[in-house]
């Protein structure tokens, strides 16, 4: 069995055995016309990784605190969709110069008070970066919080987190240095 195939085991068990804050039951996992059209929706292809826990756990309601957002359909939640809140994102960032959103930086989960874990699908690593807009600076917003979704997963599995109550929070998080290399508008020639 490959490490991937053990964290997806790990991942399944812990989805099974769990329930994020709203959910009353874990989704079955979304089929693969559900995932072509959210990539279409999104114009780019998830991550192998993020792909298989959306065919192969569920389509969202596990994962660290709220859970991971359902992929392209509403959950019972009432969340909106990673990749409804990721078009959302990218619309509002494009008539708001101050608070442009990354392309190919999708939410994944809600953290609360405009919080979220996002992966970035551009990156063949796919780190998690957490976007935390009440600094009120965009510059500031943007956080490294894993760098993969391997290590995020892993780090929610073993309990150790910064959102877990015994550790200090998000202080000891790195700035994400390509926020505005990723969200910099081409110059009108």
């Amino acid at each position: 069995m490959t490490e991937t195939e053990q964290l997806l085991t790990r991942v399944a068990a812990e989805a099974r055995a769990s329930r994020p804050w709203g959910w009353t039951s874990l989704p079955a996992p979304v089929d693969a016309a559900t995932l072509d059209r959210a990539e279409t929706a999104l114009g780019f292809r998830l991550p192998p990784l993020l792909a298989a826990l959306y065919r192969r756990v569920g389509d969202g309601g596990f994962g660290p605190s709220y859970g991971l957002l359902p992929l392209l359909d509403s959950a019972p939640s009432g969340e909106p969709a990673a990749v409804a809140q990721y078009l959302a994102h990218r619309k509002d960032g494009s008539e708001d110069p101050d608070w442009p959103w990354p392309e190919g930086v999708l939410p994944v989960s809600h953290w609360g008070c405009g919080m979220y874990a996002c992966v970035d699908c551009r990156s063949p690593q796919a780190p998690v970066l957490l976007f935390e807009p009440n600094a009120h600076d965009a510059d500031t917003a943007w956080y490294v919080d894993a760098p993969t979704l391997t290590d995020w997963l892993r780090t929610w599995l073993d309990r150790a987190g910064w959102y877990e109550e015994t550790n200090d929070g998000t202080d000891d998080l790195a700035p994400w240095t390509e926020f505005r290399i990723r969200t910099a508008r081409a110059e009108v020639a």
